[in-house]
């Protein structure tokens, strides 16, 4: 698919920029640093729909609404603890032994919004895993592949071969659902 319009990705995330493109999406990409901290749910999906929409309305205080914008947002549920973003090494190992041979949630919150409508989408891929082997470990965290993943997790990558059994979409865990995206934006952009 080819849109006829350009759509701004708002993130930093090169692996949402790699969705877009390789679905062929036309795209800018806006940065945005929004603050998650002041968010206080434990609910893992109220958690990820309370950060999408915080990223959304901080899009649209920190650029002009010129264009449809799409923000995202991800965790990782695992033994009762909700996993962001690892800020360290040692974080990313702590969060990634919780994983290993564990069932393991992933939950993606997509806002789409331009001038005529709006998509919400809260989605999760369930996975299991095996062990993750101690060699296959170092090399990952040594990599720094997982750095600016939720919960450190790497489906495409690191994970995949660890993985036992999976039910959901492989974009949701890499953050955008892209199979629930696609067609709303083919509808809308044949109304053009």
């Amino acid at each position: 698919m080819q849109m006829k319009k350009i759509i701004a990705l708002g993130s930093s995330s090169s692996t949402r920029v790699k969705i877009l493109k390789n679905a062929g999406i036309a795209f800018v990409q806006r940065s945005l640093d929004f603050d998650e901290s002041g968010i206080k749910s434990i609910n893992a999906y109220d958690f990820t729909y309370e950060i999408a929409k915080g990223k959304a309305t901080h899009y649209l205080k920190t650029y002009p609404f010129d264009m449809p914008f799409l923000v995202a947002d991800t965790v990782v549920a695992v033994c009762g603890r909700l996993l962001g973003k690892a800020r360290d090494i040692n974080e990313a190992r702590e969060m990634l032994s919780l994983q290993s041979g564990s069932s393991i949630s992933i939950i993606t919150c997509m806002i789409y919004k331009s001038l005529k409508s709006e998509l919400t989408d809260l989605s999760s891929t369930l996975y299991e895993f095996d062990r993750f082997k101690s060699d296959d470990l170092e090399t990952y965290l040594e990599s720094g592949e997982w750095q600016g993943k939720a919960g450190a997790c790497m489906v495409e990558g690191f994970c995949k071969p660890y993985i036992k059994k999976s039910i959901g979409l492989e974009s949701t865990a890499m953050g955008l659902s892209l199979e629930r995206l696609l067609p709303f934006l083919e509808l809308e952009d044949g109304g053009v």
